[in-house]
């Protein structure tokens, strides 16, 4: 009996030094906040980048980061992928503040699609759009991995080269192939920073149709977009950043006007609508 007791113990030890899987997050309701910011300050480098800052992301919804250079877009979004440390205020991520989230939860909550995409050894496309699967490892999902990884890389359109060394690609096909990655790793929280800024036309109108089919499905994406056109084509809703405060916040047709842009960005633009579709087509005012 005394033998049977210590085994048991022993056990319940062993169980306690095992670490339990992370628990997917259950679906969404459309309106659901998904990360939101209140009170956000971030210094970098000595001084304020995000200065008292408040903005939510919710699912069903594609949301638009615009402003000018240093306005604190990519900052905004690292600090709510909890890549970037706050000075002050509180980032929650589905309802709870990112510190209170493990590095796996995290991973099964929000994927993150930063500026450049580098690695430092020649993996082959397919190789790194599978990193994107990282977190469901060991889980039930484990075995969804081969049809994530090829429904990512049909709809970022790099199948065509997936044995091709990440390395050997040009800059547009490195952008789609992290996009891909992200997109494998199916997270209900998608945070992507300038994802078309490498991009041809067509690959543009690819990369932002996506963000509108994760949303349709239910998910949150918010982007970070210096193509203001673009945002207003594709968001359902545009947080304009200066210095890093929210100008505006809103419907693309109420917060993408002409004297707001023109202040914000110290360049006189109009705003003309689509002969088609009626949405905002913002370009800079120029003299004949």
């Amino acid at each position: 009996m005394r033998g049977t007791t210590t085994r048991t113990a022993h056990a319940r030890g062993l169980l306690r030094l095992v670490p339990s899987r992370p628990v997917p997050p259950p679906p969404a309701a459309p309106g659901d906040v998904l990360a939101e910011a209140e009170g956000l300050r971030v210094h970098l480098g000595g001084r304020p980048v995000l200065d008292g800052l408040a903005v939510a992301v919710r699912a069903g919804e594609v949301l638009a980061l615009v402003g000018p250079n240093g306005a604190g877009k990519s900052t905004l979004l690292g600090a709510l992928a909890a890549d970037v440390p706050v000075a002050e205020g509180v980032v929650r991520v589905h309802g709870r503040p990112v510190a209170e989230w493990s590095a796996p939860e995290l991973a099964l909550r929000r994927a993150v699609l930063p500026q450049s995409a580098s690695l430092s050894f020649p993996f082959p496309v397919e190789e790194v759009v599978r990193m994107g699967r990282a977190p469901w490892a060991g889980s039930v999902l484990a075995d969804e991995d081969d049809a994530a990884v090829a429904e990512a890389m049909a709809h970022a359109e790099v199948t065509g080269f997936a044995g091709r060394p990440f390395s050997a690609l040009s800059g547009g096909e490195r952008a789609r192939v992290a996009l891909a990655r992200v997109l494998a790793q199916r997270a209900p929280l998608l945070l992507l920073d300038e994802p078309t800024a490498a991009l041809d036309l067509r690959h543009q109108e690819l990369v932002l149709r996506l963000c509108r089919e994760r949303a349709r499905a239910g998910d949150a994406v918010a982007v970070v977009l210096h193509d203001l056109s673009l945002a207003a084509a594709y968001a359902d809703r545009v947080v304009v950043l200066r210095a890093g405060r929210v100008a505006a916040d809103g419907p693309p047709a109420e917060v993408l006007s002409e004297g707001l842009l023109s202040e914000v960005y110290d360049q006189p633009v109009e705003v003309l609508p689509h002969p088609r579709t009626g949405a905002p087509l913002v370009v800079p005012r120029r003299e004949p």
